[in-house]
């Protein structure tokens, strides 16, 4: 059958001018429905999220309310950085070629870029919890609006080939194997991450950076906000900033227009960022973190992220992150409930330590912990420790968590009081959680049925939760909860669904955590 007068025109207009076609055949190949289809839905949401910051933008904040002013900011900011993910999504869908805020997978960066829209307006609207206002019911229909609109946008993009595209071209498709090509270089980081990045991260001395923060006043700041404030923004280049031995007490926050900001310190627990906001005393749980960052390309070594709030003041943030393609290298992140919030992107933790007590690492990032020390800490009594909380709300999202080569345990003094302080592996924060924990350490600390549940019986049907050949007195699976969603992985074949090829939906970032991949999991 010949093709319709319509394709005839388009195919001989590609044949004269194939710039034309950068968005209409090319781009096809990455949709489950025509490209002119999902570009229409992008406009329409991007107008849905313009209505909803014009009614937020009118509300005065509320002297003398810090949670409802506060989480009134968070929504403009939140909806903002969805504005800018949604022009990049659109962006991205008419130029196969454009790479400046990706990877070049196009439908792996659309997907993570689609999946930080979705989350950022539940954000917005768990700020408004205990709070006595109207502002959540005028804007929550608005919010439920843009969720659905997303929610079917994740639809259309198809699965990514989970590989890192040719010099040159675009990645989309249909999820196929990588024909074993590894996302890793040499050093074990990712792909994505330059190799004059990776000089740096690993370098011992030689570091030279674009300004120095000192809390002795031998730097160009004594402050980090101030040196962060210094950086141009929109910056394509690595800006560097070395943070001298100290402790700074101060709430940092890296805008997202802060780009490839790299931050070093002189090592863990020696290079100390501070702070102590809290829920309890009025703050948001996305504002209560010490150091915040938006700004994408960021990375950080050899630095400690802390809040010393403390376990009665619940939920208080030392880190939190919605950097893309971010990583974090021989960091501290110490602190109590929700210490780290991956709250969206692509994020890499290498070689890290991570403390705290409930749900102390959440969020909806697509995240991968490599080589690091995860310690649960004393906490109320009677108190439950879990170590994970994934955020993930949809199926289509390519987030969650992978804890790969980690040593997962307590600190003494809960060895000390086991009987009264259960440990957990995580429990579901959201109906499609995904956590997988591959080939670690996990101490006796951890309660033989490894993981807790949010409420009742809440997601047991559609969480993913899985384990892989890991060690240690608390590995056992005998007695591990026998819900739906739960896994135990028994063979390589099986393991191959959570390498870099293919795990966590399609990014194309994600590392093998030390393993050499060649088409699957390589033992």
């Amino acid at each position: 059958m010949a093709p319709p007068i319509k394709a005839w025109c388009l195919m001989i207009l590609c044949l004269w001018a194939p710039q034309f076609c950068i968005g209409n055949f090319v781009q096809s190949e990455c949709f489950n429905v025509p490209a002119s289809e999902f570009v229409g839905s992008v406009r329409s949401t991007i107008e849905a999220v313009e209505q909803v910051m014009s009614i937020v933008s009118l509300i005065p904040g509320v002297f003398g309310d810090l949670r409802l002013s506060t989480a009134i900011s968070d929504c403009l900011d939140l909806l903002d950085l969805s504005m800018d993910e949604l022009s990049m999504t659109l962006s991205a869908s008419q130029n196969s070629k454009g790479k400046v805020n990706g990877t070049g997978n196009l439908s792996a960066d659309m997907n993570t870029w689609l999946s930080a829209t979705l989350i950022n307006q539940d954000t917005c609207l768990d700020g408004f919890e205990d709070t006595n206002s109207f502002v959540k019911g005028l804007v929550s229909g608005t919010l439920d609006q843009i969720t659905s609109l997303v929610r079917d946008m994740l639809s259309m993009v198809r699965p990514p080939p989970y590989v890192a595209p040719s010099k040159g071209a675009h990645s989309c498709g249909n999820g196929g194997q990588s024909g074993g090509r590894k996302l890793l270089t040499n050093d074990q980081f990712p792909y994505w991450l330059k190799s004059r990045d990776r000089k740096l991260l690993q370098a011992t001395y030689n570091v030279t950076p674009h300004v120095v923060v000192a809390a002795d006043g031998t730097g160009n700041f004594t402050s980090v906000m101030d040196a962060v404030s210094s950086a141009p923004d929109h910056s394509t280049q690595r800006y560097v900033i070395y943070i001298k031995k100290g402790v700074y007490i101060e709430n940092v926050n890296v805008t997202k227009n802060k780009w490839n900001i790299m931050m070093v310190g002189d090592g863990v627990n020696v290079t100390v960022i501070s702070g102590s906001r809290n829920y309890v005393d009025g703050w948001t749980t996305y504002r209560t973190a010490t150091f915040a960052v938006k700004g994408k390309g960021f990375i950080a070594r050899d630095i400690t992220f802390e809040n010393t709030a403390g376990p009665e003041k619940h939920q208080a943030v030392a880190f939190l992150s919605d950097s893309d393609l971010s990583v974090m290298y021989r960091c501290g992140m110490r602190g109590y409930q929700d210490t780290l919030y991956a709250h969206s992107m692509r994020q890499f933790y290498r070689e890290c330590q991570i403390t705290g007590t409930v749900d102390f690492m959440f969020g909806d990032g697509a995240a991968v912990f490599q080589n690091c020390q995860i310690l649960a800490r004393k906490g109320l009594p009677n108190q439950k420790n879990t170590v994970t909380a994934q955020g993930r709300k949809e199926s289509t999202e390519n987030t969650g968590f992978v804890l790969h080569f980690c040593n997962i345990s307590v600190e003494p003094e809960v060895l000390a009081s086991l009987n009264s302080t259960h440990t957990y592996l995580g429990r579901p924060w959201k109906q499609y959680s995904r956590t997988v924990i591959m080939k670690s350490y996990i101490s006796n600390a951890i309660r033989p049925e490894g993981w807790l549940e949010w409420n009742e019986t809440f997601a047991f049907d559609t969480l993913y939760y899985a384990e892989y050949m890991n060690s240690g007195p608390g590995a056992g699976l005998g007695s591990r909860v026998k819900w739906p969603g739960y896994h135990t992985i028994n063979d390589s074949t099986q393991a191959t669904t959570f390498t870099v090829s293919q795990f966590i939906g399609g990014n194309t970032w994600l590392p093998s955590t030390g393993v050499k991949y060649s088409g699957g999991l390589d033992i």
